[in-house]
C-alpha cells in the first residue's frame, strides 16, 4: 500500500502541531504511569485474546468482543464480496495489534499514529510477523491519497478527536465510494449528560494524578446517537449500531457500575458507517 501515502504529512497550523505534541506527550505519560506495554514480543502477537501482563484484562475483553463482532459482521462479508486483499487504515493504531491481525488475514494494511513509542506505540511492530505499514500522523490530515482505501477503521480512536465531522470528513476523503467506515471501543451513551460527567472525572483525576487534564486537543470524548445523526447528515453517511456479545456477569457488573457511579457508563458497539 506504499503507493497510495502522499510526500507531505504537514498538519493545519503551528497551534496544531502545539497541541498534538502536548497530547502526545500527556498520553505518554499517562500510558506509562498505568503500565501499558510489555518488553515480551509475546504480549503483542497475544492481543486482543489475552494480555500476558495481567494489568488489563477487563479491557481487552472488552477489546475481544468488539473485534470478534467486527470480523463477523463485517470483515468477513467485505472479503466474500471483494475476494481480493482489502487496502485497509488502521486509524490510531497504537500498537498496531489490530493491523497485525489484519495483515495475518492478508490484507494490505496502512497502521496510522501520532506515537512512535517502542511499548505503545508504532515503536512496538517490531514484535509482529506479519507485515503492514507504519506511518507517523494525525488521521485529521491524513498523508494518503485521495479514494484509495475499502475499508477505515477507528480503532478506539475517534473520541480523541475534537471534531468528529472533520475526522470522518478526512477519513472519507481517503476511502472509495464504496468503502466501510467502522468505530471499535469508543464510549457511548444513551444520554450526553453521561457522557460529559465521565469527562469531567477523568479530568479531575487526571489533574490530581499527573498535574494535567489530558485534554490539549479538545477532544469530544464519546459518541451519541445524536452525534451519529449529526455527522450522518452532515457527509450523508448510513450508521449501523452493532453490539457485542454479553454476558449476563457483564450486564449485571454494568447495573452495578451505574448504580455506584449514579451516572450511565459507556457501552462500546462497533458502529459502521457506509455512505448512503
Amino acid at each position: 500500500m506504499a503507493d497510495t501515502l502522499c510526500t507531505s504529512t504537514s498538519t493545519s497550523s503551528p497551534e496544531r502541531d502545539g497541541a498534538l505534541g502536548r497530547f502526545a506527550r500527556e498520553y505518554r505519560t499517562v500510558r506509562k504511569a498505568e503500565g501499558w506495554g510489555s518488553a515480551d514480543g509475546a504480549y503483542y502477537r497475544a492481543l486482543p485474546y489475552h494480555d500476558l501482563t495481567h494489568r488489563f484484562e477487563r479491557i481487552w475483553r472488552i477489546r475481544t468482543r468488539s473485534f470478534e463482532t467486527f470480523v463477523d459482521r463485517i470483515l468477513r462479508p467485505l472479503e466474500d464480496r471483494f475476494s481480493r486483499p482489502l487496502m485497509i487504515l488502521d486509524l490510531g493504531a497504537g500498537n498496531g495489534w489490530l493491523s497485525y491481525r489484519l495483515a495475518q488475514r492478508g490484507h494490505l494494511v496502512t497502521a496510522i499514529d501520532l506515537t512512535l513509542d517502542p511499548l505503545d506505540g508504532l515503536g512496538a511492530i517490531r514484535h509482529y510477523d506479519a507485515r503492514f505499514l507504519p506511518v507517523q500522523a494525525e488521521f485529521d490530515h491524513l498523508p494518503i491519497r485521495d479514494s484509495v482505501a475499502d475499508l477505515a477503521i477507528f480503532n478506539a480512536s475517534l473520541h480523541y478527536s475534537p471534531n468528529y465531522v472533520d475526522s470522518i470528513g478526512e477519513a472519507l476523503r481517503a476511502t472509495r465510494p464504496e468503502a466501510t467506515l467502522a468505530v471499535l471501543d469508543s464510549p457511548f451513551y444513551g444520554q450526553a449528560a453521561s457522557g460529559q460527567r465521565m469527562v469531567r472525572d477523568r479530568q479531575h483525576r487526571f489533574l490530581a494524578a499527573y498535574g494535567f487534564t489530558s485534554d490539549s486537543l479538545q477532544a469530544e470524548h464519546f459518541l451519541t446517537r445524536t452525534r451519529l445523526d449529526e455527522i450522518a447528515q452532515a457527509h450523508g453517511i448510513h450508521w449501523r449500531i452493532l453490539p457485542p456479545r454479553t454476558t449476563l456477569r457483564g450486564r449485571i457488573g454494568r447495573r452495578v457500575m451505574n448504580l455506584r457511579l449514579r451516572r450511565e457508563t459507556a457501552e462500546f458497539p462497533v458502529i459502521v458507517g457506509t455512505r448512503a
